[in-house]
């Protein structure tokens, strides 16, 4: 099993955004699959956030005078670097979290996709758009946009790469700076693109990557940007979007899910099994829109189990830089005891282990196997709550009514997946899912995938959107510029006040023609 090599890191250490005059500690992050030590990173603290928000405001202005089309070059030219540099990049991720060399692909496959899309519709999105003025004739509307400043991302550890240079793309090619805070686990996944983005032509300041711990480092960050993109937990999103409203800045996150997948009577329960294993355990069930919940018509219920579990069964664990392993190892050792916490509650209450249920310290330090529960109840820990782990749960329903019915119960609504016995049947499904995005014959992957579209949850999901236009013009505030030509608003040529204000009144009523005086 190849392991990128040490020099690497250490490397990357190099492009965080830290004042190397003063002294600072520094975390030592690990090899996921094995615990070997890769390399270290120091420790940013406030100060340091406050010198990188100096350079990046330093640098925005000349940034975001630029064409946009230049803009938008040095992001094709990216995104070719990704390309070149795929297996490189897959390898960063896979020792930093341990996941599957296709989940890690998943992530390169991403960052590709974003910028190819926000590099084409930028200049389209961002030029100045005409707009009916008040009066046709005398006033003519424009709509602009400018930059935000310098825009805050606070990224997850799950996927380091896609959800922190993912969400400084468009940020960027909006014509803001960006400050970056990594997770603390997986720096080098960001550290990796100040590399590359550079390399591309991105001027030097305008990516700051400070690594810390979110009480000083995101803190900071949270006090000094002019809008937040964040990642995470509901419960941390409560209180960012909090701060944020404070300071009366934007805010957008993607945050927890507990998706459902339903599957009805005729649907085609071959792929419906074995993609449900995709959508339940794609880094080791450590996804935002992972499916948690599985509601399936009591019709097809046994068929359906007996394939889902099988293919779980049939899954391979493994530590390897290749694609020779189906599911990797989860991150931390907090999440291996939350998810063995909720197997050992649900089991205690009475649920029923269909597959998997323990750690597999013989393959890694942190690999847990794929664990499917039946006769889950709300009163387990894992009926509610979202484990974001290896765990899933089934449950039989009596009709689709139902299905959707308990689908919906919750809190979140971040993800869906439908499998129906025809398409249109699946699209009626899923219209009446509370979620910001829902599949039909597939499990996350292509809603996540298309760019052009919002991604985001409903619910404590989530609040705002990426991808899409939305996800671009989010980073900018809209300014309406009005030119007044030929007459401003008071009376002209001897008009009486009243008279005028008669005329301005047939002309808001639509009237086509002016009154003779």
């Amino acid at each position: 099993m190849p392991v990128p090599e040490a020099g690497v890191f250490e490397r990357l250490r190099g492009f965080a955004a830290v004042d190397s005059a003063r002294e600072h500690d520094s975390r030592a992050i690990s090899e996921v699959f094995t615990g070997r030590p890769l390399g270290t990173v120091p420790i940013g603290t406030a100060e340091d956030v406050t010198a990188a928000f100096a350079r990046a405001r330093a640098a925005q202005a000349d940034w975001a005078a630029r064409p946009v089309a230049e803009r938008s070059a040095i992001f094709a030219r990216y995104r070719d670097l990704v390309v070149a540099e795929r297996e490189y990049l897959m390898d960063i991720i896979q020792a930093e979290t341990g996941k599957a060399r296709w989940a890690a692909q998943e992530e390169v496959m991403g960052l590709m996709f974003a910028a190819r899309y926000f590099a084409r519709v930028a200049p389209q999105l961002l030029a100045p758009r005409g707009v009916p003025g008040a009066f046709a004739i005398l006033n003519r509307a424009s709509v602009r946009t400018q930059p935000k400043g310098v825009v805050g991302v606070i990224a997850p550890w799950n996927y380091p790469m896609l959800l922190s240079i993912g969400d400084s793309i468009p940020a960027l090619l909006a014509g803001n700076a960006v400050v970056v805070k990594p997770d603390s686990q997986t720096p080098y996944s960001s550290l990796v693109h100040v590399d590359l983005l550079q390399r591309a032509g991105l001027p030097r300041d305008l990516l700051q990557v400070v690594p810390g711990p979110g009480s000083k480092v995101g803190t900071a960050i949270v006090d000094a940007c002019d809008y937040l993109m964040f990642t995470g937990s509901s419960d941390t999103g409560r209180v960012l979007a909090q701060q944020c409203g404070r300071r009366l800045i934007g805010f957008s996150a993607e945050l927890g899910g507990k998706n459902p997948m339903i599957v009805t009577r005729g649907a085609d329960l071959d792929k419906a099994a074995k993609a449900a294993v995709r959508a339940c355990f794609s880094n080791a069930g450590q996804l935002c829109i992972s499916i948690e919940r599985l509601y399936v018509e009591r019709a097809v219920a046994e068929e359906f189990t007996t394939k889902f579990v099988a293919a779980v069964q049939a899954a391979k664990l493994g530590a390897a830089y290749d694609h020779s392993a189906d599911i990797g190892s989860l991150i931390s050792e907090a999440q291996v005891e939350t998810v063995a916490k909720h197997v050992a509650d649900a089991t205690s209450k009475g649920a029923k282990v269909l597959a998997g249920g323990h750690a597999r310290p013989d393959i890694g330090p942190l690999f847990f196997e794929p664990t499917v529960l039946a006769e889950v109840t709300d009163e387990m820990e894992c009926g509610r709550n979202e484990t974001f782990g290896p765990l899933v749960s089934i449950y039989p329903v009596a009709d689709v009514e139902e299905a959707i019915a308990r689908a919906n119960d919750t809190e979140y609504g971040l993800n869906a997946s439908v499998w129906a016995a025809t398409k249109s049947d699946g699209e009626r499904i899923a219209a009446r899912l509370h979620a910001g995005t829902v599949c039909v014959d597939e499990g996350y992957a292509p809603a996540w995938g298309s760019t052009s579209a919002p991604m985001g949850g409903m619910g404590i999901s989530g609040v705002g959107r990426r991808h899409g236009p939305d996800g671009l013009l989010k980073f900018t505030e809209p300014q309406t510029v009005v030119v007044t030509r030929f007459l401003n608003l008071d009376a002209p040529f001897g008009f009486s006040q009243q008279r005028w204000q008669q005329v301005l009144m047939l002309v808001a009523r639509g009237q086509r023609f002016l009154p003779g005086r």
